[in-house]
């Protein structure tokens, strides 16, 4: 769809699939707007965040206090007001001290972000607003020709995918799923009359398998997938997405998490860390092992992310906390088959996958 618009507009693009380059290559392309994944912003979130929060001393105090003032400005911004003047002052302080530090690190013009294929955690997407580069979520799906909404750039909302684009019509059916109808709405799947059939009828509306709702602005909020719904053997129902990306903000060396707990008594999960983070974790606490599987069952590693997770129940139902988890001594890939090119987790995938593990938390 970008590159569709950038046809119409007019604009150069720089397209760059290597995540470990990421934040290095933002400072020399120096973009004005990015677009990508959620997991791209949570790897220049946690990067960032580590790299002072292991510093720590005054840098780390200041490096909080500024995203803190951040944070206050933003919010105080979106909802249409003007900070007041002790405030503007520490924002200005803060905004020489560190944020303009900050966006210097992503190239310095960033106007906006744009976050789009899953689901971006709130604190993330606050962090980034503290900084002062909004993230504007997207939400859309390969049957809708990619775009169905896109937070407005001069009406910002945070938690929210937008309103519908110029077009589309979306609603909510009785139980929840989202429903879209539209010019961009496919005519069906190609040579597959009956899969066609069970998402679209007759009126041209597409279940979209999504499960969401609309607020009195008129934005989408996604709440999750319709077949990721998790109900427990006590009948309660978890979204996992909601703990994962919970967990993702919480965690500065998480990679994925993915949340168990269908048939079960309780919630469970499987972790994956990144391998750089952890290397610098590691060398940080001067451990002389560098080995990445060894390192996910060090004692210490394993503190520091029950800890995290210790953080994330806390925000949580009783019945959405996770109870156990295991750390993967890999991360998930595209080529094993067990993340989207997207980066989005295949879930039942994983859990078939990794069954023993899964069920040893349950013995």
């Amino acid at each position: 769809m970008l590159e569709t618009v950038q046809l119409q507009v007019g604009f150069p693009t720089a397209v760059d699939g290597r995540m470990d380059r990421i934040v290095t290559n933002l400072a020399e392309v120096r973009p004005t707007f990015m677009a990508g994944p959620p997991r791209i912003f949570e790897k220049v979130h946690a990067k960032i965040v580590q790299t002072v929060e292991e510093e720590g001393g005054l840098r780390a105090t200041l490096f909080g206090w500024a995203f803190r003032v951040g944070d206050r400005v933003a919010r105080t911004e979106l909802e249409g007001r003007r900070p007041g003047p002790v405030t503007r002052v520490q924002h200005e302080v803060a905004e020489r001290l560190v944020l303009a530090k900050v966006r210097a690190r992503l190239g310095g013009r960033i106007r906006f972000l744009i976050s789009g294929s899953a689901a971006l955690s709130p604190e993330i997407a606050a962090w980034f607003n503290a900084s002062g580069m909004l993230i504007l979520e997207g939400y859309g799906l390969t049957e809708t020709s990619a775009g169905t909404c896109l937070v407005r750039i001069n009406d910002p909302v945070l938690g929210a995918v937008g309103p519908p684009l110029l077009g589309t019509e979306v609603r909510i059916a009785a139980d929840g799923e989202i429903l879209v109808r539209g010019p961009s709405v496919m005519r069906g799947y190609h040579g597959l009359p009956d899969a066609t059939d069970e998402v679209l009828d007759a009126d041209g509306w597409l279940s979209t398998g999504d499960v969401g709702q609309l607020d009195e602005r008129g934005d989408l909020r996604i709440t999750d997938r319709k077949k990721d719904l998790i109900k427990t053997s006590g009948g309660k129902y978890i979204a996992p997405q909601l703990v994962e990306v919970l967990f993702k903000a919480e965690c500065p060396l998480a990679s994925q998490m993915v949340v168990h707990a269908e048939g079960r008594s309780y919630a469970t999960a499987l972790v994956t860390l990144d391998p750089e983070a952890v290397a610098q974790w590691a060398a940080a606490r001067g451990l002389a092992e560098t080995d990445y599987a060894r390192l996910t069952a060090h004692p210490s590693l394993l503190e520091y992310v029950t800890r995290c997770i210790a953080q994330v129940n806390g925000k949580l139902n009783r019945w959405e906390t996770v109870k156990d988890f295991r750390i993967l001594d890999r991360d998930l890939t595209v080529e094993d088959g067990e993340v989207t090119p997207s980066l989005k987790v295949r879930r039942r995938f994983v859990e078939t996958k990794y069954r023993s593990l899964l069920d040893s938390m349950y013995a």
